[in-house]
């Protein structure tokens, strides 16, 4: 359906979704990801498109991200632009994407949208989405609030969903995703294995944060607000983790939003201080070890899943387990 070589797309991550990026991911053989409101505009957007199609002949895809806000951007302006530039494969995520998802499969685009529950998803099915995103609570960024992992989301996906369906949230292994497979998934979608890449925006000394962590290296915030997200475990989530344990119940937005501003977030990464702001990270940084190019990690990731496949799973057939 997506023409990709391999069942790897690469998740649309605010500041991480660049040109750079993208062409990396769709070089390797999976489905690179524009991020539409990481351009800044969308005049720079079209542009961004221009620079990827002169870089790679392969597919790749164009994410946008419907969240609420004060002042949002023109979602329906990034929108039109996405059709107008003839884009096929269009990710969603954030708020009911039923507006977007008719106005790109009119203009037929493939619809991909990123669910973290099974009513989510069926829902989506529902609206005519293509492909459904099913994000386990290990993901970073927004988990949802049923803190669900992916061992029984993805098992009962495949018992619900009728479209194709992608396991996503704490995956960064070639074992995953032929763990991912069996579940019966049909690729996966990996957000922070591919921010440890070089050709990752992220400065280095968030990369090196990450090869350091374990899995438990990671913070909930806002469950008291009913709109959780998981980041990475520095001195400002500890901050904003102690605040929440002290306040409980009580615990209002304003209690920690000069920790938590996307501005000062985004001052640290540019000073190169990962404990200056917050950042999103999942579960799988327990799981990264080095910083290898986008393709180094496709090659390794990929050899691992087929070996896996071959001589792990096939062997358990024709000899006895270990146990």
């Amino acid at each position: 359906m997506l023409g990709i070589e391999h069942p790897i797309v690469c998740g649309g991550m605010t500041g991480v979704g660049t040109v750079e990026m993208c062409v990396a991911v769709s070089q390797a053989g999976g489905l690179g990801m524009l991020t539409a409101l990481t351009c800044g505009s969308i005049e720079q957007m079209k542009k961004d498109i221009d620079e990827i199609r002169r870089r790679t002949s392969k597919p790749f895809g164009v994410n946008l991200t419907i969240l609420p806000a004060i002042q949002p951007p023109d979602y329906e302006g990034y929108a039109q632009a996405i059709i107008d530039k003839g884009i096929k494969i269009v990710e969603t995520a954030g708020n009911n994407p039923k507006k977007w998802v008719g106005m790109f499969k009119a203009a037929g685009c493939i619809c991909i949208h990123k669910c973290t529950n099974i009513k989510h998803a069926l829902k989506s099915e529902s609206i005519n989405v293509d492909i459904v995103s099913v994000d386990g609570f290990e993901c970073a960024g927004h988990p949802g609030e049923q803190d669900i992992g992916g061992l029984v989301l993805l098992a009962k996906a495949a018992q619900k969903l009728k479209k194709p369906f992608l396991a996503s949230g704490g995956i960064g292994t070639g074992r995953q995703l032929a763990a991912c497979l069996a579940l019966g998934a049909d690729g996966v979608n990996i957000g922070t294995a591919f921010c440890a890449t070089k050709e990752c925006p992220w400065p280095q000394s968030f990369k090196d944060r990450v090869v350091s962590a374990e899995e438990t290296d990671t913070v909930l915030m806002f469950r008291q607000l009913h709109n959780t997200a998981r980041v990475f475990r520095n001195k400002v989530a500890q901050e904003v983790e102690a605040i929440q344990n002290e306040k409980g119940a009580d615990l209002d937005f304003s209690d920690v939003a000069h920790l938590v501003a996307g501005d000062r977030g985004r001052k640290a990464e540019k000073a190169g201080d990962p404990d200056a702001g917050i950042w999103t990270a999942g579960q799988v940084v327990g799981l990264i070890n080095d910083v290898p190019t986008v393709q180094e990690f496709m090659d390794r990731f990929v050899s691992e899943a087929e070996t896996t496949i071959r001589n792990r799973l096939s062997g358990l057939l024709t000899s006895n387990a270990r146990l």
